[in-house]
């Protein structure tokens, strides 16, 4: 497999994230956080999305062969110093990598608020990301 077409396929696999999360969109913030069905679904795909954006962004970084990141956070920082992806989409995606932190660690600290939030309000910032990937490789 050629490091584009791994590129596409992570691209693939966050899109699938994001739209199964969209089906979630319909439940108040009280209903997910209520029904364990919901609210598992939610936060497993929540962080499939956050994890696989991760990965995306890894991946970039291998293809334009740039320096190696020291955290996950640090993905989107580099990203940001080649001018893939503007100061303010890193800073969101670096908040991203601390929710997922949480959700996969932190299980009992886990605050519904921000997940909800998340959900309705943050995916939006991945689907920028894409669209940056996109360009710059031209794909």
């Amino acid at each position: 497999m050629t490091a584009i077409a791994v590129i596409e396929n992570k691209i693939s696999v966050v899109e699938h994230c994001l739209e199964t999360l969209e089906r979630y969109k319909k439940f108040s913030q009280k209903e997910i956080e209520e029904n364990v069905d919901i609210r598992g679904a939610v936060e497993r795909y929540l962080y499939l999305a956050a994890q696989s954006t991760i990965d995306l962004a890894e991946a970039v970084i291998a293809y334009d062969e740039l320096r190696k990141p020291s955290s996950m956070s640090e993905t989107f920082q580099i990203l940001m110093e080649r001018n893939i992806i503007l100061p303010e989409l890193s800073q969101k995606l670096v908040q991203m990598v601390g929710f997922r932190n949480v959700i996969a660690h932190d299980y009992a600290k886990v605050n519904y608020d921000i997940v909800f939030d998340v959900l309705q309000n943050r995916l939006n910032d991945i689907q920028q990301l894409i669209g940056a990937i996109k360009s710059h490789l031209d794909l």
